[in-house]
């Protein structure tokens, strides 16, 4: 199967508020009290110090981009990345899900914002004397600087470079094209790779017991979870059908089948059994 029939671009775009702004007279008190050149120091006020509100949109929005890196694989510098077209429905169902949960907290957001402006100019100043009325922006302006906008296209078929210009010219451009293209392809793949591999690590390292040490470890649900996850996750995200790529996948898969979080909290054995097991993949492959 092709990649372009296999996966499909996707692009998130989530804007949010930044809520700062330079403030030159404290700028230059900075400066002038220590003696600095006019380019050693900026001040920037938070304009809604005081809060949480806008932050906790900041931090949701963040989540999302987090949450869509790790259901996608890369493709450009910037911008559009590849989404397994396996899992598709299941990315566009979340991302809708998450897109009204960042649009809700805006909208809830610019019914507080008014009426925290409101206090703030009748005394109740979180800034003290930097606060300047003048430095906040209406509602509908601060509105328009949140945004959550996910763009779906389809992968660009290699070799189809179509344009108008001289046939000696078009070859060296299609194939320039087809090499990024490649490229771009390969970069996406060790995506996958990178994750299975910082997970092995990372689980062999939690399973690690020192001999002697009076500290003892916590082990989480997550342990066994996270790689349960990650198992499934990769049967979308190897978009090329690697079979060195599935066979790891499935190696960590049959490895994780009954591992039970309580015996892996009281068995040292049971720790060491699993990570000889971990161990043993990550000696098994080039990573």
């Amino acid at each position: 199967m092709s990649i372009e029939a296999s996966a499909v671009l996707v692009e998130m775009n989530i804007s949010v508020w930044t809520a700062t702004k330079l403030d030159r007279d404290a700028t230059n008190v900075v400066i002038a009290d220590n003696h600095a050149s006019r380019d050693a120091a900026q001040v920037r006020i938070n304009l809604m110090a005081g809060t949480s509100d806008r932050k906790l949109i900041a931090d949701y929005a963040a989540g999302c981009r987090l949450w869509h890196n790790t259901r996608t694989l890369s493709w450009a510098d910037k911008g559009p990345r590849l989404l397994p077209t396996s899992g598709f429905f299941d990315y566009k169902t979340e991302a809708n899900i998450r897109r009204d949960t960042f649009n809700a907290m805006v909208d809830r957001f610019c019914v507080f914002y008014p009426q925290w402006l409101d206090q703030q100019m009748q005394g109740t100043r979180s800034l003290g004397a930097l606060f300047d009325p003048a430095a906040y922006p209406s509602v509908d302006e601060v509105r328009s600087k949140f945004g959550f906008r996910l763009v779906f296209s389809p992968v660009p078929t290699s070799g189809d470079f179509r344009v108008d210009v001289p046939k000696h010219d078009l070859e060296e451009m299609r194939k320039g094209y087809d090499e990024a293209f490649d490229a771009r392809l390969a970069e996406a793949m060790r995506g996958p790779w990178e994750q299975l591999h910082k997970m092995l690590l990372a689980m062999s390292e939690k399973l690690t017991d020192v001999e002697g040490s009076d500290i003892k470890k916590r082990y989480h649900d997550t342990l066994v979870t996270n790689a349960q996850d990650l198992c499934a996750l990769l049967t979308h995200l190897n978009v090329t059908k690697d079979p060195e790529l599935e066979k790891a996948r499935r190696e960590l898969e049959r490895t994780m089948q009954g591992a039970d979080i309580e015996d892996i909290k009281e068995s040292p054995d049971v720790r060491s059994d699993l990570k000889q097991k971990l161990d043993k993949i990550l000696e098994g492959y080039d990573w």
